[in-house]
């Protein structure tokens, strides 16, 4: 029971810290807000969120294979499919964002400017509909530990 109930502290600590740093992603990138130190500042907030997405994965895992229900069970419930392709697609929708992030350091450093409104605004929009997605994950979750549509 002591490694089921850390798995699951594991895993929502895991989730929260994903939250909190694409939270902070959506609070940031605006066109109001951004400059020099905000864009550095995104940089680092989403290499956190990426950490926090691989440990929200790594720990998911380590409950469907080291949890009481097994892993046979776990791998045998849509729920669990369901959550996974969510994952999946947050996953690659992120990698756009992450890629502007980084686009515009290195222009901000090579010719001093920052990003067009349009474009600031078009990342926001993405980095919103993630944070909207993840809060399906913990939803899925709950249903799935507690035999909610499951079968």
């Amino acid at each position: 029971m002591v490694l089921e109930t850390g798995l699951a502290i594991f895993h929502w600590l895991s989730i929260l810290t994903l939250v909190v740093f694409i939270s902070s992603e959506a609070a940031l990138c605006r066109v109001e807000w951004l400059n020099a130190a905000v864009v550095k500042r995104l940089q680092r907030v989403d290499l956190i969120y990426g950490i926090a997405a691989v440990a929200v994965l790594a720990s998911g895992l380590l409950r469907a294979y080291l949890g009481i229900k097994g892993s046979a069970w776990y791998w045998g419930q849509p729920l669990l499919h369901a959550k996974l392709t969510l994952f999946v697609i947050v996953g690659l929708m992120s990698i756009k964002p992450t890629l502007t992030f980084r686009r515009w350091g290195r222009q901000l450093a090579a010719e001093g400017r920052l990003p067009e409104a349009a474009e600031i605004a078009a990342t926001r929009r993405l980095v919103m509909i993630q944070a909207h997605l993840i809060l399906v994950f913990p939803i899925l979750g709950a249903l799935l530990a507690r035999g909610v549509l499951t079968r």
